[in-house]
């Protein structure tokens, strides 16, 4: 089945993305994805577009997310694997109930919430991504009150699939985002 390429799909969020910061949150999640991809030796196109894609319809339709997406997935030939981990990221939203069954469904869903801790992490501390420590982020996972609104039990639930502690998953992570802006 096909994938678009990288510039396709950058047109397809534009089109239905609006909001800046969840054009960069696509971003950061096609990198992590991407180098957790190369750590384990898979397509880093599939997972890339997986991450960039998995938020596409939450804008437009909060509320049905990431059914639409689910569907115009399907209709575009997009692959299983990824309509499955876009699927499974959602794991207790919007009455969702599919755990991830792959690697790129466990990783998805172990770095979309964590980016926001990430992101907001950067926001009061301002160095680069690739110079965070891990005992710092993960100082602010246990505060539930820093990004209150992020899920951080999807966090170890894609970690725990994925069979990777936080630790790892975090200086991972960091690793990944050398270099990000």
């Amino acid at each position: 089945m096909p994938l678009p390429t990288r510039a396709e799909a950058r047109q397809l969020l534009e089109q239905h993305v609006q909001d800046e910061y969840q054009r960069y949150h696509a971003r950061m999640v096609a990198t992590a994805m991407e180098g957790y991809a190369r750590h384990y030796g898979e397509d880093p196109d599939l997972w890339y577009l997986t991450g960039y894609l998995h938020d596409i319809d939450f804008e437009e339709y909060p509320e049905e997310h990431p059914g639409l997406s689910l569907a115009w997935f399907r209709e575009w030939g997009y692959p299983e694997e990824l309509i499955h981990a876009v699927e499974a990221h959602a794991y207790g939203y919007n009455s969702f109930k599919t755990l991830p069954q792959t690697r790129l469904a466990s990783a998805l869903l172990a770095c979309d919430e964590i980016c926001g801790i990430f992101f907001a992490y950067q926001k009061v501390n301002p160095v680069p991504y690739g110079e965070m420590k891990v005992k710092s982020i993960k100082n602010r996972l246990k505060e539930k009150a820093f990004a209150a609104k992020i899920d951080r039990a999807t966090i170890y639930l894609g970690c725990e699939h994925l069979g990777v502690s936080i630790d790892d998953h975090v200086a991972n992570l960091i690793r990944f985002f050398n270099g990000f802006e």
